[in-house]
């Protein structure tokens, strides 16, 4: 059976992981390990984590639940830690606020995995759709940027394609490739694209499940400091495919704001 861990980073999240818990804990998939990496909260945060815990614990297929709590660097820090931790055969990223789309998508992907590739040549990736909700959970819409039938290395220089939460990596993959701290706002869209590069390297595919994996709250962290994110993309576009196709692609970015408006 395919074993998923799930890491969720959080600092000061009570308002809104109750959510992100409960999605988890409504899996019907068993092998779940569930990865919490807390910066030291002084909310209600752990509150939220101990009333999980006590939930789980009663279920008739509990979980595996590890939590660490400790100082950390920031957001991306705190998901190398978790890469460096976890014991699933894939990793998902799902951070406070944000939940799976249904209570039986870890039992889909694992059914599509299993009956498409044989266990020592298993996909590096496996991604889908997302929809946005609000801070109440509430369906916004679906996510503007569509996942690309064919997902390769090259579809990143067009933005993020997949949304990060419904971009599931083979754990001995994403594992060797760590978030870089230099980036403040957009280590994610770097990891992504460096992942997807060694799954190309090694000649592994890109699976993608059709599927709507994710509700995704809007308002994250790259959204609120949308200006200085864009720019660190644009450093990072040109260190991954070159300065040309990078102002060329952000050239769009602008006229389709343009557009929108």
């Amino acid at each position: 059976m395919v074993k998923f861990t799930i890491a969720t980073v959080t600092y000061q999240a009570g308002q809104t992981l109750a959510r992100t818990l409960r999605s988890v804990a409504s899996q019907t998939h068993e092998a779940v390990e569930h990865l919490i990496i807390d910066g030291c909260s002084t909310d209600n945060t752990m509150t939220e984590i101990h009333r999980y815990v006590e939930y789980n614990t009663d279920q008739r297929h509990p979980h595996s639940i590890v939590l660490v709590r400790e100082p950390d660097q920031g957001l991306y820090d705190a998901m190398n830690k978790a890469l460096l931790l976890a014991k699933g055969d894939y990793i998902i990223f799902l951070n406070a606020g944000d939940k799976f789309h249904d209570d039986n998508v870890l039992t889909n992907v694992a059914a599509q995995i299993e009956a498409r590739y044989n266990p020592t040549r298993r996909a590096a990736v496996v991604y889908g759709e997302t929809d946005l909700v609000d801070n109440d959970g509430k369906f916004l819409r679906h996510r503007r940027l569509k996942a690309p039938e064919h997902l390769k290395s090259k579809c990143f220089l067009y933005g993020m394609l997949v949304c990060h939460q419904s971009f599931y990596v083979r754990t001995d993959i994403a594992r060797a490739e760590l978030y870089n701290l230099r980036y403040r706002f957009s280590a994610d869209y770097d990891w992504c694209i460096r992942v997807m590069r060694r799954a190309e390297q090694r000649g592994l595919a890109l699976h993608n499940t059709h599927l709507i994996l994710t509700d995704y709250l809007s308002e994250g962290m790259t959204t609120k400091n949308h200006r200085r994110s864009l720019k660190e993309r644009l450093r990072l576009m040109a260190h991954h495919y070159g300065w040309g196709k990078a102002l060329a692609a952000h050239a769009w970015f602008v006229v389709r704001a343009v557009i929108k408006r």
